[in-house]
């Protein structure tokens, strides 16, 4: 694989990972107990930091992509193990 191969994927991992690992830890202002500056929506953030998504995302990316590129080289999962026609019932 080639290393602009191996950057774009993880990538897309990183991507995947700060979207699944943003909503942790979050906590509004009313759950807080404080102030909320007029016109201020319920829901915004009050504790938002974005080093912690960056570090947790970074984590998550990392590892899935360690698992995926051992996949990768070892061949444990090809896609001749994901039969999807024989999960459909297509193949009789």
């Amino acid at each position: 694989m080639r290393w602009t191969s191996i950057l774009a994927i993880y990538t897309l991992f990183w991507t995947l990972a700060a979207f699944l690992v943003m909503p942790f830890g979050i906590r509004t202002h009313d759950e807080l107990g404080l102030e909320k500056v007029a016109g201020q929506a319920h829901s915004a953030p009050a504790n938002l930091s974005a080093r912690r998504i960056v570090r947790r995302a970074t984590v998550l990316a990392t590892v899935a992509f360690i698992v995926y590129y051992q996949n990768y080289v070892h061949r444990w999962i090809t896609i001749e193990d994901i039969d999807i026609s024989s999960w459909l019932g297509l193949v009789k």
